[in-house]
């Protein structure tokens, strides 16, 4: 079912949102956040557990449900797992976000490549330069390389199906709710909870970053010195470390004005830069998936 999930995604892609469960259950989280509070940090919090609760079992539910209804039949209840599993993956939709950027900015094309950031990222892209729109992008496709790909490769090989969902569901909160602001303890929950499912998929992928780093000649011994350097240079505990070891290994500086630096020296990253980005998150991805079918064969035998 993994082989055939990533098979799936790489050639087929995301389904249209209708039959994306991911958007199902972006469509319950926003229901219930409707009904949310809007005053009361205590309130909120408990308010925002619930919702993190109630998405996740009703995911889940809906998981046992599917199982049950399939049970009789062993290859439907495999094609609709392998279905299911496979929208919990985002690869070829990262990489067709990283290419849409890439053509926008070698073609000058400043407003299209600022509109295509949604796709990567929520910065606020309206005043970012030709630059700052390469770096975000290098950015959004090391660190989604993670989110998108090696925690739910990496949830569904320890948990199985269920743990995929889950991870799949609290990543999606933390996208909708887990920013200070509106949110700020509304989302807390969400967010909190995704830092902890992170922790190993992010230094897992900084690990498989460089790794790929060496199979496309990058600079290795950049990208190892830049990560112990600037891992712990964001806010999030997770996200500085694939963004760090890209930064190293292509030579170039990453920055968000009045949030963080990573990189050395003061080399501006440019469209080229996000094709090469692009091939070494492909190699990563291509090693995550190999050595985690490895290791779901050898259990398996």
């Amino acid at each position: 079912m993994l082989a055939v999930a990533v098979a799936a995604d790489i050639v087929f892609g995301d389904p249209p949102n209708a039959a994306h469960p991911v958007a199902w259950m972006g469509r319950l989280a926003s229901a219930l956040v409707r009904r949310a509070p809007v005053t009361g940090p205590r309130r909120q919090l408990m308010a925002g557990a619930l919702i993190v609760v109630g998405v996740c079992g009703t995911c889940v539910g809906s998981l046992f449900v599917l199982a049950w209804a399939t049970a009789a039949t062993p290859t439907l209840a495999f094609w609709s797992g392998a279905a299911v599993l496979t929208c919990m993956f985002a690869l070829k939709g990262l990489g067709a976000a990283g290419r849409a950027m890439r053509a926008a900015l070698a073609a000058g094309r400043l407003g299209d490549a600022r509109q295509a950031l949604s796709a990567l990222c929520s910065r606020d892209a309206a005043l970012l330069d030709r630059s700052d729109l390469a770096a975000a992008t290098i950015e959004s496709l090391a660190e989604n390389l993670s989110d998108s790909f090696v925690a739910p490769l990496l949830a569904y090989a320890v948990f199985g199906l269920p743990g995929a969902v889950v991870y799949r569901a609290v990543n999606t909160l933390d996208a909708m709710i887990g920013y200070r602001g509106r949110y700020e303890y509304l989302g807390k929950a969400a967010a909190r909870l995704d830092d902890l499912l992170n922790l190993i998929p992010a230094r897992l992928t900084a690990v498989l970053l460089l790794a790929a780093g060496v199979v496309m000649k990058a600079d290795f011994a950049g990208g190892f010195r830049v990560l112990r350097r600037d891992r712990g240079a964001t806010t999030s505990p997770n996200a500085g470390w694939p963004m760090a070891a890209i930064a190293g290994l292509l030579g170039v500086s990453l920055s968000k004005t009045g949030h963080y630096r990573l990189g050395e020296g003061d080399p501006s990253p440019t469209a080229h830069d996000i094709d090469r980005a692009w091939r070494i998150v492909a190699c990563a991805a291509a090693l995550a998936a190999a050595l985690l079918l490895a290791v779901a064969l050898e259990r398996r035998a």
